[in-house]
Order: C-alpha cells, then sequence, then structure tokens
C-alpha cells in the first residue's frame, strides 16, 4: 500500500487521543488526554526527575530554563541530549529530543518533544507531541507514548503502573516507545 507524502491517522488501540501525522520522512504524533488533577500536580509529575523516573522510566539531568541543557536515559541505554525550548510552568515544557547515530537508530534522531497543559473542567487537558522524528522512530513511538501516557494517569491515581508492551515481551528491544 503506498500513502500519500502527507497523511494523518489515528492511532489504533488509543481510542481518541492518538495522532500520527506523516510529512514525507517525517512525521509526528500527539495525544491529548484530560487528567483528573489539577495542573500543579500534573506539571509536577511531567518536570520533577523523581516523578519522572518511576512513570515515564527515564533519568533526566536538565537545567529548568530555555536553552538550558537537557539529557535523558531512558531504558535500554538510550542516551537522548538536547536543550529546554521552552520552560513556562505549569503550561509548557519543551525539548529537544536527540539521539547519536547508534545500532538502533542508525541514522539517530533530531526531534523535539512538547508537553501542554491547560486548567480544564474536571482537571487538566494534557496534549503532548513529538515531532520531526523519521517515519519509521514515530511508528514505534506511537504504541509505546501511548502506554506511558497510561503510566503518567496511573502514577497520578496512584494505581499500580503495568511495564510497556516493549519491556514484557521476550525480544525486547533497544528501541524506547
Amino acid at each position: 500500500m503506498t500513502e500519500s507524502p502527507s497523511s494523518t491517522n489515528r492511532l489504533r488501540g488509543t481510542g481518541e487521543d492518538g495522532v500520527l501525522r506523516v510529512e514525507g520522512a517525517k512525521a509526528s504524533i500527539t495525544f491529548r488526554r484530560l487528567l483528573s488533577h489539577p495542573i500543579e500536580v500534573v506539571w509536577a509529575a511531567i518536570t520533577e526527575p523523581k516523578q519522572l523516573e518511576t512513570w515515564f522510566m527515564v533519568k533526566v539531568d536538565r537545567e529548568d530554563t530555555p536553552g538550558g541543557r537537557l539529557e535523558m536515559e531512558h531504558p535500554n541505554s538510550v542516551h537522548a541530549k538536547g536543550r529546554v525550548i521552552e520552560w513556562s510552568p505549569p503550561n509548557v515544557y519543551e525539548y529537544e529530543w536527540n539521539l547519536a547515530p547508534g545500532s538502533f537508530y542508525p541514522d539517530g534522531e533530531a526531534s523535539v518533544v512538547r508537553w501542554e497543559l491547560s486548567p480544564s473542567e474536571g482537571g487538566t487537558l494534557l496534549v503532548v507531541t513529538h515531532r520531526k522524528l523519521s517515519r519509521p522512530t514515530a511508528e514505534t513511538f506511537s504504541h509505546g507514548f501511548k502506554e506511558l501516557i497510561d503510566r503518567l494517569v496511573a502514577h497520578l491515581d496512584g494505581t499500580p503502573l503495568l511495564l510497556p508492551f516493549w519491556m514484557r515481551r521476550p525480544e525486547a528491544t533497544g528501541r524506547v516507545g
């Protein structure tokens, strides 16, 4: 099946909250989720290193200012580096997510992740977008990111956090997401 150079698809198995957009060789994934928690609580969960380590399974070393340095150590030794692009508590956190070429990402990745929070009736609307990804990486991450957001919800709700599918299967790879 040949796809047009530009397409938008709802992500299967993610409900109405996930969208994969492909434009040529680049793609983005966007998730929207209404969280039943105050914006300050959600902001802390998506920015505090200890909380990120719990639900996002990443170790973060970051300077919380625009232009500040950012390093993320993901499971399976995936190491991302970049800069903080926007830091506007408690509404916007945007950063570069760059990987050097390696066995799982032969050409590396140079992408941008944006977390947007806005107050909404009953809690907080979360919109997270990972853009400028290579198309294959976006297609892979689209499924994993949904599970990570499910882990965020469980973390906020104080319920058990399930391991993401890529850590449950025996042939787990070094890919994140």
